[in-house]
């Protein structure tokens, strides 16, 4: 084999995912048929839980100051997300370009082969491993790996070729995105809605505009046909009555409404993430941050597989995590379309939802939970406490050698066994698993949502699989994760000090790398 796992696509999906892969230990090749990045930023920042993704490794100060914002919308009908704990409308500014440099830089720090300029013709998939064949600058050329992760988008080739149904609801309109330059824009950061349709624009700095330019009767396009500038402006001007022809445009593209979802996110040797595996409507920023949750979801798993280490069945929870979010995705934004870009028709539904959204702090929460991130929830064996399936919440704790954020806990890429009690018969019973999970006493004070919890194990990924206190539940939740526990010969866990600062350890502190 050449490789572990080959990536195909190098977006933020895909660059995310050769990072954790690293992390877990599994070498890594990223294809991607682009000579160098585009510089197009589709995306604009990511929601609450991909930020809080992106602090359990240790990312977030790479973006320099990251901006939130406690108001946000749902179908274009405005409330504050604080209304749920820890959440926001995301995070504000960030350009997909930028969010991609951070994350490509990082794959590479971690060891991430990335080959630029080869661009996916053929696979094969067998017994025993993937074979591709690319074109390269040099010429054509193939690859062997044990597995293959298609990261490619929309318009995936390795699900094309991977034979992957996407079923859904085909296009219905068409949409225009642009950043323009030298137009005398006025602000609609939440979009306004006019008579010929909606648009959107946000400033992103030195006199640049980021639009959105929904006309109704647009038919929905195929992707095949470029979009001019003067299409936009055309359209703008149809909705506004304000002419921007005079400026320009840094890029233009186009999009449409449909929503689609792969039946299986794997088959065979081939599995599948982000947009390649769902495509929707944008809304509040959720693509790329589902595509970033795909890979952390996806990422320890799969590493773990060709490790050696990994359980019975954990690969398949990949699908049954995520395939269910996907589908709530596609639901949500859909329902957002409906409300915000319909026609006169949709009226009724819009005074429903603003009257539904300003009466009732139920439904805020609701609707904040499910756009940030915040409420997802993976149906896990034995969820007997309300904490499990669900992310370890950030939060300060203090143990013996200090206080520790329990983001910082994952940096690492490995699980945690987090002992809030100080409880050596539960630090005893995951001695065997101390090569993947590192063991954190932080028995101090505690916030409020973890005050009566005994213990919690974390997974990779940063959801909780097991709360409690009893040292055999343990051992099934580790073994139910971890795999099997290495012998008392291979492992002998030992108290050590913690990175400054940081509650005491036991067991090794580089859990994810073998």
């Amino acid at each position: 084999m050449d490789t572990d796992v080959i990536v195909v696509g190098a977006g933020p999906t895909g660059l995310m995912l050769a990072g954790e892969l690293r992390l877990g230990g599994a070498r890594v090749t990223v294809v991607e048929s682009l000579t160098e990045p585009t510089g197009q930023s589709r995306g604009l920042g990511f929601t609450a839980r991909t930020m809080e993704t992106l602090d359990q490794r240790g990312l977030l100060p790479r973006f320099g100051t990251v901006e939130t914002s406690p108001m946000g919308h749902f179908g274009g009908v405005q409330f504050d997300y604080s209304v749920l704990p820890d959440a926001h409308f995301g995070a504000r500014g960030l350009l997909q370009s930028q969010i991609e440099d951070v994350l490509e830089k990082w794959a590479v720090e971690q060891g991430a082969e990335l080959r630029r300029g080869w661009e996916l013709r053929g696979l094969t998939d067998g017994p025993e491993g993937v074979e591709i064949t690319v074109q390269t600058p040099e010429g054509p050329r193939s690859l062997r790996a044990r597995y293959l992760v298609g990261c490619d988008g929309g318009h995936s080739t390795v699900r094309k070729l991977g034979g992957f149904d996407f079923p859904g609801i085909p296009a219905s309109r068409g949409m225009y995105l642009a950043d323009v330059y030298g137009c005398e824009l006025r602000p609609r950061f939440l979009g306004e809605k006019l008579p010929n349709g909606m648009v959107m624009a946000a400033p992103l700095g030195e006199g640049v505009f980021r639009i959105i330019v929904c006309e109704h009767g647009t038919p929905a396009s195929d992707g095949s046909r470029s979009v001019s500038f003067a299409e936009v402006a055309d359209a703008w001007q149809r909705i506004t009555g304000e002419s921007i022809h005079g400026g320009g445009a840094h890029w233009v593209s186009s999009f449409t409404d449909a929503a689609r979802q792969v039946g299986q996110y794997q088959r065979g040797r081939v599995l599948l993430a982000g947009d390649a595996a769902h495509i929707h409507l944008p809304a509040a920023g959720q693509g790329l941050s589902a595509g970033i949750q795909d890979a952390a979801n996806l990422g320890w798993k799969l590493a773990a597989v060709v490790r050696g280490w990994a359980p019975e069945g954990l690969l398949e929870t990949y699908h049954a995590e995520r395939h269910p979010a996907g589908a709530r995705l596609l639901m949500n934004s859909r329902a957002q379309g409906t409300v915000f870009l319909g026609g006169a028709e949709a009226d009724p539904l819009r005074l429903l939802f603003t009257e539904l959204i300003g009466g009732y702090d139920v439904v805020k929460q609701h609707l904040a939970g499910m756009v940030s991130g915040l409420d997802i929830r993976y149906d896990l064996p034995d969820a007997d406490h309300p904490l499990v399936g669900r992310r370890l919440p950030p939060r300060e704790l203090t143990g013996p050698a200090g206080s520790v954020r329990t983001p910082e806990l994952l940096h690492s890429g490995g699980g945690v066994l987090l002992d809030l009690t100080d409880d050596a018969g539960l630090r005893s019973a995951a001695a065997g698993w101390t090569d993947r999970v590192v063991v954190t006493v932080a028995a101090g004070p505690r916030p409020d949502d973890l005050s009566s919890v005994p213990a919690v194990l974390v997974r990779p990924d940063g959801y909780v699989a097991w709360v409690g206190d009893d040292a055999d539940g343990l051992r099934t939740a580790l073994r139910r994760w971890f795999g099997a526990p290495v012998t008392a010969q291979e492992s002998e866990p030992t108290e050590t000090a913690g990175a400054a600062g940081s509650p005491v350890a036991v067991g090794s502190s580089a859990a994810g790398r073998r």
